[in-house]
């Protein structure tokens, strides 16, 4: 049986608490790669009006710069950039920034971030948008980057006949990326957790 902390008001958590919760936050953080393939797999069979769904999208879009040579890194953030599709309809990239952002460099997080006004490019101009507000960030170092991201693996990726790599290719490169947090807050609380 699970011990709980016993506070009602976090203002009367004690050491003891906050250890327990320590403890368990450890063992539920290292789950994270688990529920990330299962929402990931949420995308099968969405096609939104696309001509693949939208998983077969994104497995194409890593197998792309996969295949490019790409680090793991960047090949899980293409994996993962459409991931917030399910829950961000309006804010996609930023769901997919947010999961990302305590795992990798703040330059593929920002390409991630970024990703839907630079592929806004594409379409944007048959919705009545502008299809230059990427222009924005002319300036910014990693301008051409992104603009290169979805011009070569993101953009291209709505191939029904390409033979993307299954799921199971990636999950280990993904377990990788997500096995330590690079940035975050609770990571002396995961280390804790772990004693």
């Amino acid at each position: 049986m699970n011990t709980h902390a016993r506070f009602t008001h976090m203002q009367d958590g004690t050491a003891e608490d906050w250890s327990i919760i320590a403890q368990d936050f450890a063992a539920y953080a290292k789950q994270l790669p688990d529920r990330i393939l299962t929402h990931l797999k949420l995308l099968d069979g969405d096609f939104g009006g696309f001509p693949v769904d939208r998983l077969t999208h994104s497995l194409q879009t890593a197998t792309r710069a996969h295949n490019d040579g790409r680090d793991e890194e960047y090949v899980v953030c293409a994996l993962l950039h459409d991931i917030g599709d399910t829950l961000g309809s309006y804010n996609h990239p930023d769901i997919a920034a947010a999961i990302l952002k305590p795992f990798v460099s703040p330059e593929n997080l920002w390409m991630v971030e970024k990703h839907g006004i630079f592929q806004g490019y594409y379409f944007f101009h048959y919705l009545g948008m502008d299809r230059h507000l990427r222009e924005q960030f002319k300036e910014h170092p990693l301008y051409q980057q992104t603009i290169e991201f979805c011009a070569k693996y993101d953009a291209a990726a709505f191939d029904p006949d390409y033979a993307s790599l299954p799921l199971t290719f990636f999950e280990p490169m993904l377990r990788r990326v997500f096995a330590q947090p690079k940035n975050s807050i609770y990571t002396a609380a995961m280390e804790q957790g772990q004693h």
